[in-house]
């Protein structure tokens, strides 16, 4: 394994690594518990060729045991800062570990490579409980639906108005399409911008998503659903894959034709496509505490419900921080203003930042 080292504990060694400079990578992060789409290459990647971040993942491993993995990305940028985030744009990359005193020797290690590089924190999206009584800088609900059941057991599982609306979209002459091409990509991102602007978030650069394409669809990672009235799109969700496991990670609507319920349809759609070829569970991703309509869409699915974790170190203070969901603000107002270029030309500006 590609690797530099790191600082060591009295029994392991931790090492610095960047799992694109290693080809084995995907096959050892596979062993793991707990492992998911986001600890792997293909993810990284999107994230690198879009926006430059640089991977910076910390591993302990002794002969004969399951390596422990802490994901980490910097984020460089001369407006927000330089630091470290597991993982940018990512709902949840849990560390990988079940022993909280072998991660305390990793995230020491991670923290002073923090303050060699300047990075003003480091975040973790998910993993807290690793880390003793501390308490989380943010906090999401999480979802996950059980596809191990056959298509009348998942349908009786929904909420009465998701069947009705199913129905109701099944009888709109929608049709739904399956796909991974550029094409339909194109496609879903129209819809995507429609739909940042309605929530008053800027467009995310269609760069981005042609990375997905690149790097996740286009290796069979991933699957595009689009709902179409004739020729017109409606709605749409992209979902990415890792072994036995769907993420549902983006989802778009043109809100003129929100009467056909074709949002509903496109997740019931996926969710057979996916339970037919015998995947085992959905994730719906993270949703904002505050996010009332959205947390009812997911839990009507039938889904189950956690609560995901960040945990942020500020190397200014040296103590654990809380902050603020920055999912809504006073932004909001000023995006949904904006006409789509526009908020397309924000977007591809502001995201780097970000992160």
């Amino acid at each position: 394994m590609s690797s530099s080292k790191g600082e060591s504990a009295s029994d392991f060694d931790v090492q610095r690594v960047n799992p694109l400079a290693d080809p084995n990578w995907d096959s050892v992060v596979a062993t793991c518990p707990g492992a998911g789409f986001f600890h792997g290459t293909s993810w990284l990647q999107v994230l690198h060729a879009t926006y430059g971040f640089t991977p910076e993942f910390f591993i302990s491993s002794q002969p004969g045991k399951t390596p422990v993995v802490l994901p980490m990305m910097e984020v460089n940028s001369w407006l927000t800062g330089r630091r470290g985030v597991g993982l940018p744009f990512t709902d949840e990359c849990a560390p990988l570990c079940a022993d909280a005193a072998v991660f305390a020797s990793l995230y020491k290690c991670a923290v002073s490579f923090a303050r060699e590089r300047g990075w003003k924190y480091l975040e973790c999206r998910g993993g807290r409980s690793l880390l003793g009584d501390i308490p989380a800088s943010t906090a999401f609900f999480g979802h996950s639906l059980d596809l191990r059941a056959d298509e009348a057991q998942l349908f009786s599982r929904t909420d009465a108005p998701v069947r009705r609306a199913v129905r109701k979209a099944e009888q709109s002459n929608l049709t739904v399409t399956v796909a991974q091409d550029l094409a339909s990509l194109r496609t879903f991102y129209a819809l995507m911008c429609l739909t940042r602007k309605r929530h008053g978030l800027p467009a995310q650069p269609f760069g981005f998503f042609a990375n997905i394409h690149r790097h996740i669809l286009s290796r069979n990672q991933g699957r595009i659903v689009l709902a179409w009235l004739g020729s017109v799109p409606v709605a749409g969700a992209v979902f990415f894959h890792f072994g036995r496991s769907a993420i549902y990670k983006f989802g778009a609507s043109d809100e003129r034709l929100q009467h056909l319920r074709a949002n509903n349809l496109v997740m019931w759609e996926a969710i057979k496509w996916h339970a037919q070829r015998r995947f085992d569970f959905l994730d719906f991703g993270r949703t904002s505490l505050a996010n009332a309509g959205l947390r009812k869409f997911k839990l009507s699915w039938g889904t189950v419900e956690r609560t995901i974790e960040y945990v942020r170190w500020d190397l200014q203070t040296n103590a654990f921080v809380t902050v603020r969901d920055e999912a809504a603000g006073w932004y909001n107002r000023i995006f949904r203003l904006l006409p789509v270029s526009v908020s397309r030309l924000a977007g591809a500006v502001l995201y780097k930042h970000a992160a």
